[in-house]
């Protein structure tokens, strides 16, 4: 059920207990088939009936009270493990809530659980996971995108109302478009990344997944906002869902030219209805050549620093360093870390050194402010920028695993907007045998209400379900 319409209904007299204990039993036989959760939250139960109590008291519960929320397991739950998928933290509890969890439970919503990911986030199909790959719910042989796979396949196989996840270069957006459902990255700042495990500290935001626009938009009016505990937060602008009749569109030619033809179609058929209410432009982007190479160079370097602390005595793994000589320690705890964060480290580590910093790392920073100067020229004549979320169609289990590159070059449609640090949300939009396409729009810095509203107004156009 919707997360409007459950917490409806729930303040009106449906049970939040029993609600959840159907959920759980609901979840324990789907888990079988699609590994969406790495911890299922057993606590929830309790929870569900002390908002059942509070109810009945005539106290105010929240926005959210009673429903199920997913988590990503890189976001911290007090009491709850977090894991990241990844060896190096498969016994963590944190001691304290993300910023986000908190605002979630002050509003009454439950932690129904974990969701599984690409280890550290570094993925795009949630199989470089410690518990293995999460499948697809519209076909189990296939990926459910990643990194935020686990959160996607968790809403779209309804063991949840909502889900959140992170987005460092696309990971809330792919999944959404391989599963099916909204995802939606916000504008740099807006939502605090306070108790989120860091991969790239520049790029990265916490996003979330819903089956509608009016879900998502209650549900970022909660976790949205300035946090004492991250200095790069700001507040939103007000946002008001409307009827609006009238958008400038920008379709970037290059993004449509590079997408297999099933995509292709898919969009365009989607943006033949959005045209009644949209005027709908092809624009050219000539950097975007470039930004798949200055995306990664930036995300690794980053990922190199901030993985640096897993050393056995900070964080993360631990073991008996009795007898064992320093650097064989080190070694020893940092080969516990997956092939493709190993991968990211090395890359990043060398990208970073003295000899290569000012040719890789300092020319990518160069791309992505290019990038961000020819976006800004492109929204004083438009509204919203509009691409495929994915170029390509949910792959089998397997079948790009071996070949990094191309898993990388998946991600070519979804940078831009971490890169300049903008908005961006995916809606289903076509299938193609059986499998999901989604539609990426992107909107201006801080323009959240605009975007929002594009979104909304696609909605109405389309069927999204």
């Amino acid at each position: 059920m919707n997360a409007y319409l459950l917490a409806k209904e729930i303040k009106n007299g449906k049970s939040a207990e029993d609600h959840i204990a159907r959920l759980l039993e609901y979840i324990e036989k789907k888990e079988k088939v699609i590994n969406s959760f790495i911890t299922i939250n057993q606590e929830s139960l309790r929870e569900a009936k002390e908002i059942d109590k509070r109810i009945k008291k005539g106290e105010n519960v929240g926005v959210l009270a009673g429903v199920p929320i997913a988590i990503k397991d890189n976001i911290c739950t007090k009491g709850i493990k977090t894991t990241c998928a990844s060896k190096m933290l498969e016994n963590f509890i944190a001691p304290y809530d993300a910023t986000v969890v908190k605002r979630l439970k002050d509003e009454g919503a439950l932690i129904i659980g974990k969701t599984n990911m690409d280890e550290f986030g570094m993925g795009s199909s949630t199989e470089f996971s410690i518990i293995g790959p999460t499948r697809n719910p519209w076909d189990n042989d296939r990926v459910a995108g990643g990194s935020s796979g686990g959160s996607a396949a968790a809403l779209v196989a309804d063991e949840c109302s909502i889900a959140l996840g992170s987005d460092t270069g696309g990971s809330v957006r792919c999944p959404a478009s391989f599963c099916s459902c909204i995802g939606f990255k916000p504008t740099y700042g807006l939502i605090s990344r306070y108790g989120l495990i860091s991969y790239a500290n520049s790029m990265e935001s916490i996003g979330i997944f819903s089956k509608t626009i009016k879900d998502l938009l209650i549900t970022f009016k909660v976790i949205a906002g300035r946090d004492e505990y991250d200095n790069t937060t700001h507040d939103p602008k007000a946002i008001r869902l409307e009827e609006r009749k009238s958008f400038r569109v920008a379709v970037i030619r290059e993004t449509i030219e590079g997408a297999e033809e099933s995509v292709k179609k898919g969009i365009y058929s989607s943006l033949d209805k959005f045209s009644s209410i949209a005027k709908i432009d092809e624009i050219s982007l000539p950097y975007l050549k470039y930004a798949l190479a200055a995306y990664y160079t930036i995300a690794m370097a980053e990922a190199s620093s901030n993985l640096a602390r897993y050393d056995g005595m900070r964080y993360g793994l631990s073991m008996e360093p009795e007898g064992i000589e320093w650097n064989r320690y080190y070694m020893l705890i940092r080969s516990n870390f997956g092939e493709e964060v190993k991968r990211r480290i090395i890359l990043g580590t060398y990208i970073l050194s003295a000899g290569y910093y000012n040719r890789y790392y300092l020319k990518a920073q160069k791309v992505r402010n290019l990038l961000r100067l020819e976006v800004e020229k492109i929204f004083k004549n438009y509204d919203i920028i509009v691409s495929p979320t994915m170029p390509i169609l949910p792959y089998k289990i397997g079948e790009k695993i071996e070949d990094p590159m191309m898993l990388y070059l998946s991600d070519i449609d979804t940078i831009l907007a971490n890169l300049t640090n903008i908005p961006a949300i995916s809606l289903p939009c076509a299938f193609s045998n059986g499998l999901p396409i989604g539609l990426q729009m992107m909107a201006k810095y801080d323009g959240e209400d605009t975007l929002l509203n594009a979104a909304y107004a696609f909605e109405s156009l389309n069927d999204l379900s």
